[in-house]
């Protein structure tokens, strides 16, 4: 693997989760592209109740750059780290440029994506595959997940053995596969 190849890292931040300064922030202050699933909660701050966007995973962070720019930041900040690849010897996971990019696009694209560890996709969530046809998510394939009582579509979006995520779709851009 080459340290100027500039690629997505999986990596891990092991601050805790009412830290001041977590690694999110660190990559934004250094201008290092990063993204991390981010969701909205209430918190109570200081007897206040706050709605806030945290992340989803506090542990989960993709970071685009290259390993000579993310080596010295590890080195620096003993809880920031890399993920590695199972049954390997320190090798860095990564996600395919391509995928990382179609992932955030479509949830940047509703606003109020939900979040799924691999092990809560069922096989029954990913029952219809489809196609969108125009709009924001044009060209996009993937399952369509309806549940019962909602008027609502939403279209899985999968990082495999990673993260899944849905998001809300037009009824008129959707094609059946």
């Amino acid at each position: 693997m080459d340290n100027q190849t500039k690629q997505w890292f999986v990596m891990r931040d092991l601050t805790r989760p009412n830290a001041k300064h977590p690694a999110y922030l660190m990559l934004r202050e250094k201008g290092i592209r990063y993204f991390t699933p981010m969701i909205w909660k209430i918190q109570v701050c200081k007897g206040k109740r706050q709605r806030r966007e945290v992340p989803y995973m506090q542990d989960l962070l993709f970071v685009y750059d290259t390993r000579s720019v993310i080596d010295p930041l590890v080195e620096e900040v003993p809880t920031f780290q890399y993920r590695f690849l199972r049954h390997t010897y320190r090798v860095p996971m990564t996600v395919r440029e391509k995928d990382m990019e179609q992932f955030i696009r479509a949830v940047e694209s509703s606003a109020s994506p939900q979040y799924y560890l691999p092990e809560e996709v069922t096989p029954d969530m990913r029952n219809r595959k489809i196609r969108m046809i125009g709009g924001q998510l044009d060209g996009y394939e993937g399952s369509l997940i309806t549940v019962r009582g909602s008027k609502v579509k939403r279209l899985l979006v999968e990082l495999p053995s990673l993260l899944a995520a849905t998001v809300e779709v037009e009824p008129e851009f959707i094609q059946l596969l």
